[in-house]
């Protein structure tokens, strides 16, 4: 059966997402930060441009949730808010345009927008549970970076600000992160939740594309541990391809990811109230230098993982990170 919540779970008071954040996500979030103007000019983007469009789309395509439409969601979203201790409830809509998703936007002025097809799908736990991980995106800014993936791909070479960037590792890295993004928001929906079990139930549904109450989540799970113990390193190659220009993990590695973080004790602590705080965050030079020695390692440690068959590609990935760095710190001075 879908899972359901007590409506008074206890919030996190000042919760910083660096408290949950997973290293690859905190790593590149670090990197991007580092990168000169970035952050100033993609906001500006975002609210002169992006961001309204956006809000004026789903405004006049979807339906605005409140108090007296769908009343139970839109106390699930205050709940949400209340817990993960955000200055205010945002804006809540629901649509058939965008399929069986949810989808946080822009940064000045944040909305979450919930697609009825999941909706429809999901139980009350886990409608919850998905509202809790569009908002934790933006606890941690990520529509921010989003959009900056989006500008280095697409318009990168003709900006005067990004002109010299090596616009290949800087993709890899921010393609790295957006999947590291994910698994963050996974274990934010798992603190507001109070249950994994409910964040792997969504994403089951997700995965199946059918209702909570006809698929089996143990089955499911079982699925995912074959998945991780899987070990042929040809197999292994065709998945890190298969990865590797995704955006999103899938669905059976996020179940993983979720239970082996909680497996680790970092989910229990939290919960206790042993977590980072806002403004407790360390110098944004400090996380940069780590953030590249942590890519330059990360590609030469999976390709060693893949196989020796890889290892000549796993060097020039590793290069490239090398560039990414050598670019950012040449710039910071």
């Amino acid at each position: 059966m879908p899972e359901t919540l007590p409506e008074a779970l206890e919030p996190f008071p000042e919760i910083s997402p660096k408290a949950y954040e997973h290293p690859a996500d905190r790593a590149a979030t670090a990197a991007l930060k580092a990168v000169p103007m970035l952050d100033t000019v993609v906001r500006k983007l975002i609210e002169f441009r992006y961001e309204r469009a956006v809000r004026q789309f789903y405004l006049s395509n979807s339906v605005r949730v409140g108090e007296r439409q769908l009343p139970d969601l839109w106390a699930a979203q205050e709940g949400v808010c209340r817990i993960l201790d955000m200055p205010r409830t945002y804006d809540l809509y629901v649509t058939d345009a965008i399929g069986p998703t949810a989808i946080a936007a822009g940064s000045q002025n944040p909305i979450v927008v919930f697609g009825s097809p999941l909706l429809e799908r999901l139980g009350p736990g886990e409608q919850r549970s998905v509202l809790a991980h569009e908002v934790a995106h933006i606890l941690s800014d990520h529509m921010v970076y989003r959009t900056a993936l989006d500008i280095l791909m697409r318009a990168g070479g003709n900006l005067p600000l990004l002109l010299g960037l090596p616009l290949r590792a800087v993709q890899a890295v921010l393609l790295e992160w957006y999947r590291a993004a994910e698994l963050s928001c996974d274990r934010a929906e798992t603190l507001v939740v109070r249950d994994p079990r409910i964040v792997c139930r969504g994403l089951l549904v997700m995965a199946g594309g059918l209702p909570a109450e006809r698929l089996d989540l143990d089955a499911f799970m079982a699925q995912a541990m074959e998945y991780e113990s899987w070990d042929d390193p040809h197999d292994r190659v065709r998945r890190f391809f298969h990865e590797i220009g995704a955006t999103h993990p899938n669905a059976v590695k996020r179940v993983s990811e979720v239970m082996k973080w909680v497996q680790s004790g970092e989910y229990d602590r939290i919960i206790r109230g042993e977590y980072r705080r806002r403004g407790d965050d360390r110098d944004v030079r400090e996380e940069a230098s780590d953030a590249m020695e942590f890519y330059a390692e990360r590609f030469r440690t999976l390709f060693r993982e893949i196989g020796e068959n890889v290892t000549t590609l796993g060097s020039q990935m590793g290069d490239l990170s090398q560039q990414a760095a050598d670019w950012i710190r040449k710039r910071r001075g």
